[in-house]
């Protein structure tokens, strides 16, 4: 395994768990407590975040929640500028931002954010990846293989993400800056992210470092009969805590101050495995 720079910050390898808080714009948005309506309140949100120990900031304007139309380019934009902008000049820390558009990409990564979460793996534009390029940012492909996770055993999450990274090479996307994602959630069968998140370690044979992000999900919710995603942070620190110990090496979570001890607890026992010599 190799480790990556995602907006300064290593990842992978020996490295520590890193923390990415999530933030809506979307109103559409699965968790309605994950939303922020206005740029202040996104603010207060990123400040409670950061201080309870989130490294990054991730910012969507666009749910992705099954089921759901995208929404046009033009709202995404309004959504989504005002509040990266706020965020960047408020914060040290990096701001990423949730986006399968090219042009929001760009639009974001000009004022100043340095991290792009491609949910599609670079397959929704096809200029995305030329945008990367450009910039020279870091990003996060999660596994798809014509939207958002709607691949669901590890051969085919693999066969997707190896795709992806060919994407990366044909565009001179830097590899040191690209963590991949395997895609849990997206309205796939509970029993198929349970399969994902008990096979992670395979995919270290892609040779980048991981994200995953189980936070508050469906599957949770169905497997211990938990219609509400309010009431799901047990069960997403359970998994969170089985993903770290199964080689996660980005957390993306709603709950960064619950989340973080229940890492430290998984990469302890991880590091117990293989202790140095």
């Amino acid at each position: 395994m190799t480790s990556a720079d995602l907006a300064g910050i290593r990842v992978g390898e020996s490295n520590p768990v890193v923390v990415v808080g999530v933030i809506n714009i979307s109103p559409d948005s699965f968790y309605a407590d994950s939303v922020v309506q206005s740029p202040a309140e996104a603010v207060k949100r990123a400040k409670r975040m950061l201080d309870e120990g989130a490294d990054i900031i991730d910012v969507g304007a666009m749910s992705t929640a099954p089921g759901l139309r995208p929404i046009s380019l033009d709202l995404e934009l309004r959504r989504l500028l005002p509040i990266v902008e706020i965020l960047v000049e408020e914060f040290d820390s990096p701001i990423s931002v949730d986006t399968q558009r090219a042009e929001v990409a760009e639009a974001a990564l000009k004022v100043g954010v340095r991290v792009i979460n491609d949910v599609s793996g670079l397959k929704t534009d096809p200029q995305m990846a030329k945008v990367l390029a450009d910039f020279g940012c870091s990003a996060i492909l999660m596994a798809a293989r014509r939207k958002p996770g709607d691949v669901g055993t590890i051969e085919e999450i693999k066969h997707e993400l190896r795709e992806s990274l060919r994407i990366c090479e044909r565009h001179d996307v830097d590899f040191k800056k690209i963590v991949i994602d395997p895609g849990i959630g997206f309205g796939k069968e509970a029993e198929l992210d349970i399969h994902i998140l008990a096979n992670l370690r395979e995919l270290t044979a892609l040779g980048r470092p991981m994200c995953v992000a189980v936070s508050r999900k469906s599957f949770i919710g169905k497997l211990l009969d938990l219609p509400d995603p309010a009431d799901r942070l047990s069960g997403s620190l359970a998994a969170t805590s089985i993903a770290v110990l199964n080689g996660a090496d980005v957390i993306r979570t709603h709950d960064p101050k619950e989340t973080l001890p229940a890492i430290r607890m998984a990469e302890a026992v991880r590091s117990a495995e293989n202790p140095k010599s």
